[in-house]
C-alpha cells in the first residue's frame, strides 16, 4: 500500500474504491446528499455566509448546516426548503424517468 500524501483527493478515492466494496457502497448511498452539498456550499459562498449565520436565517443549528455541508447523511425535506429559502433560493426537486425512450425527455421539475 503506498502513502497518501502527494496523492489528490480524487486519486485517494478512486484507490480506495478500487480496494473495498464497503466504501463503494458507502460512497454510492450518499452521493446524492454530496451534491446537494455541493450546492449548499456553493450558494453560500455566493453570499458571502458563514455556516453559522445560515443557520440563523434558516432557523436551525450550526450543527445541522455542518451536518448538511458535510453530505453524508439525509437531511428533512423541510430544513432543505428552510435552508435554501435562507439561501434566496429556490429548491427544486424533479426526476427523470428511466424507462426506455424516456432518458431524452426533459426531466419533470417543481418548485417547494
Amino acid at each position: 500500500m503506498t502513502s497518501p500524501i502527494g496523492s489528490t483527493v480524487i486519486g485517494g478515492a478512486a484507490a480506495r474504491a478500487a480496494r473495498t466494496s464497503v466504501y463503494r457502497a458507502e460512497r454510492d448511498r450518499t452521493r446524492s446528499w454530496a451534491a446537494i452539498a455541493k450546492l449548499v456550499i456553493h450558494r453560500r459562498t455566493i453570499l458571502g455566509l458563514t455556516q453559522q449565520q445560515l443557520a440563523v436565517r434558516a432557523k436551525t443549528s450550526h450543527t445541522a448546516v455542518s451536518r448538511l455541508e458535510a453530505g453524508r447523511s439525509a437531511t428533512h425535506l423541510e430544513t432543505l426548503h428552510r435552508v435554501f429559502a435562507a439561501l434566496e433560493a429556490d429548491l427544486v426537486l424533479g426526476y427523470r424517468g428511466r424507462a426506455e425512450g424516456e432518458s431524452k425527455r426533459e426531466p419533470e421539475l417543481v418548485s417547494v
